[in-house]
């Protein structure tokens, strides 16, 4: 007892001060409980990410008909597919290179660049005057906000092994959130001089620019959250290879805390697998590529779905009904995510719950086209009680898969490890809006088809997406990082 307790006292002398990592390995070996003002810093910058993504899905019809690029209505879905595919092809070429800075650099320069691009490449693209400008500003915006896959190494590290899975849920919790109150700010506050004219004048900025006040919202957010980027500490280790060598002792004792966190001299770093055959890793990212592919489309088709002509199998909603429906959306997602997927989480284990929510997502999104056959309350009622139980199972899935790639690998790949996700998620997520765009616009020009006419068949689509991604889920595709690594 005595030499344990000795060893243990040395190991504490062994932190060097200057280092950020050590100084959160000393907090989180001294603190045991949740570390809720980083968890709140992080909410809060991946909401600032995610809600440029879809914002513009609820406005994003009625701006590519103001830009005359559609011959007929039944293409305007077409030219929307490549607008909100720009954001993703930018992201899919850059996200690697952003989480090689972060595991070089540190994950807190990446954020406050990210962040920096965010208010100004969004508020450009709110001024965008052709087709061609939204396009070119929403590709930089995704080529410069490097942001997730550092946020989510950066999750992993500020956390303690038990509440790893809390640090998960709190990022697709934002990133949930943000992904339908993005798309809410965009529906209510679009046209402003149209739905407000005693406050916005149709001769001024926002009725020139009518998509631009949603988009400086959120770049003005944007500028806040770089304020709080100030007090976000540091999670990487700034050890010299001496420096660590002379440590080697003290890390195994520190397993204790978090093996997966602590530095390691350049000797073992190159003796460690390639991440492109680390199983567990790139199996949890082809699955979570399938889903992300799936959700995107849906995002997108939703909103389309939701504007388009009854006529066409729409609803015929406004821009602020589809914005009123997501906010619903957003408010029932961060209730569940926060008290209640732990919970879950904890009971069921992370692949399960997955699986259990690919799985009732299939029968509900089949219920999408009947939900358009009713009308007032009932199909208000309906619509927001589906949109909010499909995003619940939608970013259910996607947390689980986070904690899977995060502890498939130790701190200094982590950010590497999150840039091939990010860029092999945004390589898919550029696929759904166009492709979803092109089969919506299909879709409403066969609404008397003998099979799936009409929006049946979009609807079908993302099942086929859906059922994929859930047999990926099982052996022996998926293989979880507790089979080949330490977590």
């Amino acid at each position: 007892m005595a030499e344990v307790r000795t060893c243990l006292l040395k190991s504490e002398e062994e932190y060097w001060e200057f280092c950020p990592g050590c100084n959160i390995q000393r907090m989180k070996r001294s603190n045991a409980g949740i570390p809720f003002k980083h968890l709140f810093f992080v909410g809060v910058i991946t909401l600032c990410a995610a809600l440029p993504i879809s914002s513009l899905f609820p406005f994003l019809y009625f701006m590519i008909k103001d830009f005359n690029v559609a011959e007929k209505e039944e293409d305007i879905g077409f030219y929307a597919g490549f607008v909100g595919s720009s954001y993703m092809v930018g992201r899919a070429l850059t996200s690697l290179l952003w989480g090689m800075v972060a595991d070089r650099w540190g994950r807190r320069p990446v954020v406050i660049f990210g962040t920096a691009a965010v208010a100004i490449f969004n508020a450009l693209f709110g001024l965008s005057i052709n087709f061609w400008m939204a396009i070119s500003t929403r590709f930089l915006l995704g080529s410069l906000c490097g942001i997730l896959g550092p946020m989510r190494a950066y999750a992993a590290e500020i956390c303690r092994k038990e509440y790893q899975a809390l640090g998960m849920s709190v990022i697709s919790t934002a990133w949930g959130i943000g992904l339908v109150i993005g798309p809410s700010l965009g529906g209510f506050l679009a046209q402003p001089a149209d739905k407000y004219p005693d406050i916005f004048s149709k001769e001024g900025l926002f009725g020139r620019f009518p998509y631009f006040l949603p988009c400086l919202v959120i770049s003005l957010l944007a500028l806040v959250v770089l304020v709080f980027t100030c007090w976000l500490p540091e999670t990487l280790h700034n050890h010299s290879s001496k420096d660590v060598e002379q440590s080697d002792s003290h890390y195994a004792i520190e397993g204790v805390v978090d093996e997966s966190n602590v530095p390691r001299n350049n000797k073992v770093s190159q003796s460690q697998k390639s991440l492109l055959k680390n199983w567990p890793l790139m199996s949890s990212i082809m699955v979570y590529c399938i889903f992300q592919l799936h959700d995107i489309a849906y995002t997108e088709i939703f909103s389309l779905w939701a504007v388009s002509p009854i006529k066409n199998g729409g609803l015929e909603y406004t821009t602020s009904d589809v914005g009123e429906v997501l906010s619903v959306t957003g408010m029932g997602l961060l209730l569940f995510q926060l008290f209640l997927y732990p919970l879950v989480e904890r009971t069921m284990g992370t692949i399960m719950v997955s699986r259990i929510g690919a799985v009732l997502s299939i029968p509900l999104l089949f219920s999408y086209t009947y939900i358009a056959l009713l009308s007032g309350l009932c199909l208000f009622i309906v619509l927001n009680c589906a949109s909010l139980l499909k995003n619940v199972l939608s970013v259910s899935i996607t947390t689980g898969l986070f904690l899977i790639q995060n502890r498939a690998v130790s701190q200094e790949q982590r950010g590497a490890a999150n840039g091939i996700s990010m860029s092999a998620t945004s390589l898919f997520k550029a696929i759904g809006p166009a492709a979803g765009g092109a089969i919506f616009s299909w879709a409403q020009a066969r609404q008397d088809a003998s099979f799936l006419p009409g929006d049946q068949i979009v609807f079908f689509m993302l099942n086929v997406v859906e059922v994929v991604g859930l047999i990926l889920t099982f052996r022996p595709f998926l293989q979880l990082p507790e089979d080949t690594i330490k977590c």
